[in-house]
């Protein structure tokens, strides 16, 4: 069988792994050391986001986005996860369930966030309700011809640059019933409850953000009436893909550095790659990246270019993201302890993607859930999706 890359994949390889070194990596200790970019350099890397067409790789062609299939959007995505400071989240991605909207909704929310005009961030997490959306307490109720929503999100990545969010709520209250709203930030009743600062370093913030009796009208509503849960799936599914993406990514740079400093690194008079415990502890790592990898661009190409399921989609996306988010800290956590003390000092990359790499076993699902999604499979259907091998044909 025949797993190479085609030339056009390693095109587009290349030139998001360009992208990454020559926009994104220039830009990590100003990130580091300011907690975010200033204006002016923010606003040069949205230019070459542009310039590089590189926005809205997930959205297909007639909906203003680039049309890359899935696995096109791994090889990209897997050399942006090399910069830290999520830098990665510079080039937009507006959420997938988008594709959902009206032709009015998508005139006014889908192809100016394709184009970078607009920004939307996902609100759903709350405090009460995070791995479990059937527990969310924003409730939606209808008042004449509109909505109001009343609700608390935490956790709103990039809500502190979004001028929308796609709200995920209840009608009623009811779990049955749940919904996904576009909600403009500038809203009376949409406020701003307080930024919390995190372990990791993030280009943009998570806000805390309280829904006060928000008025919405009837076009608010993102496809039907109780047809959130399944538009917030769909977001898990390609979040937790992409996510596996940029672990390995991450963890790729990780080596590459642990392989240079062990060159470079003399102590007793001979280079510590030499020393047993050094070359071992990197075998480990380029072997776990290389089975991590694997699972990633299987699973990647069986749900683009395959013919998985999205059931089965669902439940091997929860394996790329358990398998690679861990391996990646692995590999992190060995990168460090290969750099010794200077691999606990900020300004250099390994100690920024150990750090920023815990996050990736918690958001979008913790491992625990992952695993918990996996056994759902495996007592449904059994492990074929698992232990079996794809034909990669729509047969």
């Amino acid at each position: 069988m025949d797993i190479r890359l085609t030339p056009e994949d390693l095109e587009l390889q290349r030139r998001a792994r360009t992208f990454t070194e020559q926009v994104l990596f220039p830009l990590e200790l100003e990130c580091e050391e300011n907690d975010g970019l200033s204006p002016e350099s923010f606003g040069t890397a949205k230019r070459a986001v542009l310039d590089a067409g590189f926005n809205a790789i997930n959205h297909r062609e007639e909906n203003g986005g680039q049309g890359f299939d899935g696995f096109e959007q791994i090889l990209i995505e897997e050399e942006w996860g090399k910069a830290t400071g999520a830098l990665w989240d510079i080039p937009w991605r507006p959420a997938i369930p988008l594709a959902a909207a009206t032709p009015d909704q998508k005139e006014r929310y889908l192809w100016p966030a394709c184009r970078g005009e607009r920004r939307d961030a996902y609100a759903i997490t709350e405090e009460q309700a995070g791995s479990d959306p059937s527990m969310v307490r924003t409730t939606a109720r209808r008042d004449g011809r509109g909505w109001v929503i009343d609700g608390t999100k935490w956790h709103v990545t990039s809500g502190d640059i979004a001028d929308f969010f796609l709200v995920h709520a209840h009608v009623d209250g009811d779990p049955a019933k749940a919904t996904v709203f576009l909600v403009d930030k500038d809203l009376p009743g949409v406020e701003l409850v307080r930024t919390p600062k995190y372990s990791h370093t993030f280009v943009f913030e998570h806000p805390i953000f309280a829904f006060d009796g928000v008025r919405v009208g009837e076009d608010a509503v993102l496809g039907e009436v109780g047809s959130g849960y399944e538009l917030t799936k769909d977001w898990f599914v390609e979040e937790r893909i992409m996510i596996g993406a940029r672990t390995m990514g991450a963890a790729t740079r990780a080596l590459d550095l642990s392989l240079v400093f062990a060159n470079e690194r003399v102590q007793f008079g001979e280079p510590i790659v030499d020393f047993q415990a050094i070359v071992l502890m990197l075998a480990d790592m380029a072997a776990q990246i290389m089975a991590a990898k694997s699972m990633l661009y299987r699973v990647g190409w069986q749900a683009a270019r395959g013919a998985a399921a999205r059931k089965q989609v669902h439940a091997l996306a929860s394996a790329v993201k358990l398998v690679c988010s861990e391996t990646a800290g692995r590999v992190a956590d060995a990168a460090v302890q290969i750099h010794g003390g200077r691999g606990y000092m900020r300004e250099q990359p390994v100690e920024r993607l150990w750090r920023e790499l815990r996050v990736d076993r918690i958001w979008e699902g913790t491992s625990e859930i992952q695993r918990m999604v996996i056994g759902n499979e495996l007592r449904k259907r059994g492990h074929e999706a698992f232990t079996g091998w794809p034909s990669w044909t729509n047969d």
